[in-house]
């Protein structure tokens, strides 16, 4: 019997063993066999590397002590980032007709209603910016070749569970791991330094705004759920082809269904854009948008939030916190920020 003991390498999952011999399982053939005269015995181990989590083997006290070591040097890391002394702060330039700024990564809280001071109710969704930092600027070069980009994370993670290459980014920009990325195309003059924060009030009400998040997956339906076909009829002699989308159309001559044909398929679970959400109210303290109206995405899902590049919006996008709002700037703003249409509560009401 030939039985393998042995540690597994990377060059064979399963190993002879036999006087002391290590074979590779594809180089035994039956010339085994001859030497005793019969058909050898074969048994196979498979060997396992068993897989821990970082603090399996250690105590409550001991897990949140790394815990609260790693969250003190990484905001250690964002300080020395930011410090002027020791780098030199990046130039800030003004505002102009065609700048192009950077955007948010969000996580979509909910909805709830406003209303406006004539009376009109609206929903909103309400996006939180919560641990939203620029990771990384790429150039023109290290890009597309056309248009700068900043990379942008939101959402701040354990870095125990994320491989040393992915730390390894955060690290050169002295910011906690993030749970999403994401890169937008930025103008020349709206550049801005690794490391440096972003918040709620980088929009301002009245702005209007395009979100991008996965939406909600449904799963497999059929062409009246997916696409909003009408049926067959119900009755008069139809048989079990109510909701079938009936003819495709092949016929003689193409003698195929064309491809992008609409028929049942899965639904959800892609990434889409809503265009052109107005800006209602800005929570400064909290960082919270609401913006007009559903986003793609569940609820706590991570959105992408950036100026709305409809052309009929850009006249309402101008003059913005350029190249986003600092919060060490001289500029002092209320902890809400209301649209100059939206009713705020506790204002005597119209009659």
């Amino acid at each position: 019997m030939y039985i393998c003991n042995a540690p597994q390498t990377p060059e064979c999952e399963h190993h002879w063993q036999r006087a002391g011999q290590h074979v590779r399982l594809d180089e035994a053939d039956g010339r085994k066999g001859k030497e005793t005269g019969r058909a050898p015995v074969i048994q196979c181990i498979r060997t396992h590397r068993t897989n821990t989590w970082w603090d399996e083997h250690l105590t409550e006290d001991n897990a949140s002590f790394l815990k609260k070591v790693v969250t003190e040097e990484y905001k250690q890391q964002t300080t020395d980032k930011l410090n002027p002394l020791k780098d030199e702060p990046w130039p800030r330039h003004e505002w102009v007709e065609g700048s192009r700024r950077v955007g948010l990564v969000a996580v979509k809280l909910g909805m709830m209603p406003v209303w406006t001071k004539s009376g009109e109710r609206h929903v909103v969704t309400m996006l939180q910016v919560q641990d939203c930092h620029v990771v990384k600027h790429l150039s023109k070069e290290e890009y597309e070749g056309h248009t700068a980009a900043l990379i942008v994370g939101g959402k701040n993670v354990s870095p125990f569970h994320r491989p040393e290459g992915y730390l390894e980014v955060f690290r050169n920009a002295g910011v906690p791991p993030k749970q999403k990325l994401t890169t937008f195309c930025v103008s020349d003059n709206a550049i801005i330094k690794p490391g440096t924060p972003l918040y709620a009030a980088h929009f301002r009400p009245g702005q209007y705004v395009d979100v991008t998040a996965k939406t909600i997956g449904k799963g497999f339906q059929g062409v009246m759920k997916r696409w909003g076909f009408k049926g067959q009829p119900a009755s008069h002699g139809q048989t079990k082809t109510h909701r079938r989308p009936g003819s495709l159309g092949p016929g003689g001559d193409p003698a195929k269904v064309f491809k992008g044909k609409k028929m049942p398929g899965r639904m959800g679970n892609i990434y889409d854009t809503t265009h052109g959400l107005k800006v209602w109210r800005v929570n400064t303290k909290y960082n919270i948008l609401y913006v007009n109206g559903s986003v793609p995405g569940h609820r706590n899902c991570l959105v992408k939030v950036r100026d709305s590049i409809l052309p009929t919006r850009l006249e309402n996008n101008k003059n913005p916190p350029f190249p986003t709002f600092f919060a060490d700037g001289d500029e002092e703003i209320p902890e809400d920020l209301y649209d100059q249409d939206m009713f705020q509560f506790g204002e005597p009401m119209a009659e």
